[in-house]
């Protein structure tokens, strides 16, 4: 077996890597940029090598940086992870010159796979079923619209090299090809260095079903079933769960052995993902296949047991697989939630700054579920804007679907992130949506349940006693620990009439506590509730209790006469307030906000590519004002309005933050 591993990633997966190089007694080294001198990964790694400036086009996609500091440290072998050169067949052919081995496919399957449009055709040469469209390289924005009108709109336009959501357009008519195809092409010269587009027809209402293949230099292949990965947003994968709640057993294993013929077909020799873009009624196509390690890899290691870090360096190291297809099962359910620093109220625009906080959930067997977290972070790391914004991939095993989403929803609850924004409410909103407890989901799922964007949801109504409760019985507590700080002299008995005031609802409480649990009266709705404080003090960040024999934890923060609580979706300003004070707090005036129609403001912090209109210039609504590069996307500005542009508070070539006012109308 190899002795030392150099991997060539950053992040979680670099962590990932690690861990299991440790396992099987590999030495490791991670090489870094200047934005991840103090990362998680450098700290875990036997060694860790400099390759240069943050931007990966100067560091982690710089292929003899990483072969030099492999031949440096002696490293016999390159796990490439995802994304960056992991897909690159010169990089992988670059190793084998240097004598170091690839932990991957070989260079063929990666020339026959990883690229888009060489996919497709070999898929159909080889009678697979695919996806209408026109499998070959498109000139420019005239022979885009040709080629689209002739397939039918709506039609996806694909980078050829594109992969983790980057590179990614649909198009539902002649004007969003024309303002797509060049912002795909330039995404994907930017990410992949590779402009080459293609289109294909997008099927609606479809769903996204992956299955997990390995193979070895041997001949053998196998598959490990499927994930479902339907829930995404930009194209981006958010919930993935294994197995499908779509797939019955005679779809499941047609899937597989697609998924077989075609690997063998390569002769692939690692760990690899066939996609297939799947209808309601469980047909399917062939889409892609990413030949390297996934994302979303965790939840197919929970249900079979199977370390796929681990077979790929075996099978690297040529070993031949010890695992035949008949001693593969499927044994309970896996989701994972994918914790991204952006922010679901703004349209899941990314946010950057530093992790103030970050107290991810406890890992392993948690009661009826089992916890398992995968970050390259840790509290006091800065999120920047040079890579993908993902913070951690939060996964729940349970024996059956119901109770993985009931163990990731208290996951989600467990979980505490201070400073960028991040999508856990939203993670959450789904968790507790009835259209995904019953698996009916799809690649619209999002802008579908949510048409109007998330705004969070309304509390249920055992979610309403929860915000209740932990608001009264934090003001309880403060109040008496208030009250034993005044010394005997000052003391007096606590208040027990209150009014909590939560999302525009009045409800008078009467608090009290008995055999060290705070007692909740509702006399207005005749029951009381039991509070117990799990772990609590003033000052704490997030609230752990059982209400009624009822398990939860609810993040919450002082405010001016009660609290900011977030409970799972719903995100509430509460007052306590004395009879009188609440009386008097209804005759208060409404605050107006403020008016900004006149304006409009960067939705993210980014990287200003490029400015079409200018000031005195007459803008029409939905008219492009501006390009914005954040997290290697390109964001299209538009006007929101007809008007006169006054000002234009954006250049070229300069950066924004958030907020920022980019034009000012007369």
């Amino acid at each position: 077996m190899f002795s030392k591993i150099l991997i060539a990633n950053r992040g979680e997966i670099a962590v990932r890597i690690v861990r299991t190089c440790r396992r099987m007694g590999i030495a490791t080294v991670v090489v870094y940029s200047e934005a991840d001198a103090d990362s998680l990964a450098v700290a875990m790694a036997d060694e860790a090598v400099f390759i240069g400036p943050s931007p990966a086009s100067q560091s982690y996609l710089v292929a003899e940086k990483i072969l030099d500091a492999a031949r440096e440290t002696g490293a016999q072998a390159i796990h490439p992870g995802f994304g960056f050169l992991s897909e690159r067949a010169s990089f992988a052919e670059a190793c084998a010159k240097a004598g170091i081995v690839f932990i991957g496919p070989n260079p063929h399957a990666i020339d026959a796979m990883g690229d888009k449009i060489a996919s497709k055709r070999f898929a159909a040469g080889a009678g697979v079923s695919i996806v209408p469209g026109h499998i070959g390289e498109i000139d420019d924005v005239d022979h885009a619209v040709r080629i689209s009108e002739s397939i039918g709109y709506p039609v996806m336009i694909k980078a050829s090299a594109g992969g983790g959501g980057k590179g990614i357009r649909i198009a539902a008519n002649r004007r969003e090809v024309e303002e797509g195809f060049p912002a795909v092409r330039a995404e994907a010269k930017g990410a992949f260095g590779d402009d080459r587009i293609f289109i294909e027809k997008f099927i609606v209402n479809p769903r996204h079903i992956e299955i997990q293949v390995l193979g070895d230099k041997h001949g053998a292949v196998i598959h490990l079933f499927e994930r479902e990965c339907s829930i995404q947003r930009r194209n981006q994968k958010v919930i993935e769960e294994a197995p499908s709640p779509l797939l019955d057993d005679a779809t499941r294993a047609a899937m597989g052995a697609q998924a077989v013929a075609l690997a063998k077909a390569v002769n692939y020799d690692s760990a690899g993902t066939v996609e297939f873009v799947a209808g309601q009624d469980k047909s399917f196509y062939f889409l892609e296949m990413n030949t390297r390690l996934q994302v979303e890899h965790p939840v197919t290691e929970l249900i079979t047991g199977v370390d796929l870090v681990e077979q790929m360096i075996r099978v690297a190291y040529g070993q031949e697989l010890a695992i035949k297809q008949e001693d593969l099962s499927i044994h309970g359910w896996a989701i994972e939630s994918r914790i991204y620093a952006e922010d679901p109220y703004r349209k899941f625009l990314p946010s950057i700054g530093r992790l103030i906080r970050y107290a991810p959930p406890q890992e392993g067997e948690r009661g009826g579920y089992v916890v398992r977290n995968e970050t390259g972070v840790r509290e006091g790391d800065e999120i920047s804007t040079f890579y993908d914004p993902m913070i951690a991939k939060l996964c729940a095993w349970a024996p059956d679907r119901s109770g993985a989403i009931a163990g990731m929803a208290r996951a989600l609850e467990d979980l505490h992130i201070e400073g960028p924004a991040h999508n856990t409410a939203f993670l959450s909103a789904v968790m507790d949506q009835p259209r995904f407890a019953s698996g009916a989901l799809s690649t619209n799922y999002i802008p579908t349940v949510f048409p109007d964007g998330f705004h969070g949801l309304e509390p249920e109504p055992w979610q309403a006693d929860i915000i209740l409760a932990v608001a009264a019985a934090a003001h309880r507590l403060l109040a008496r620990r208030a009250n034993a700080a005044a010394g005997p002299l000052r003391r007096r008995n606590l208040r027990r009439d209150w009014v909590v005031v939560a999302g525009g609802r009045r409800r008078e409480v009467e608090v009290g506590e008995v055999d060290g649990a705070v007692m909740i009266g509702l006399p207005a709705e005749g029951r009381a509730l039991r509070l117990e404080v799990l772990d609590w003090r003033p000052g704490d960040p997030q609230f752990r209790g059982s209400l009624d024999g009822r398990d939860f934890t609810a993040t919450i923060a002082p405010a001016a006469e009660g609290f900011d609580i977030r409970f799972r979706a719903v995100r509430q300003r509460v007052l306590v307030l004395t009879p009188v004070s609440a009386d008097l707090h209804q005759r208060l005036p409404v605050k107006a906000p403020p008016d900004t129609s006149r304006q409009i403001l960067s939705p993210m912090p980014g990287l200003v590519v490029s400015v079409e209109a200018r000031e005195g210039e007459e803008v029409k609504e939905g008219q492009v004002i501006c390009v914005i590069e954040a997290m290697k996307m390109q964001n299209i500005i538009r006007a929101e309005r007809d008007g006169v542009i006054r000002t234009l508070g954006a250049r070229a070539g300069e950066t924004v933050a958030a907020d920022d006012v980019l034009v000012e109308f007369a």
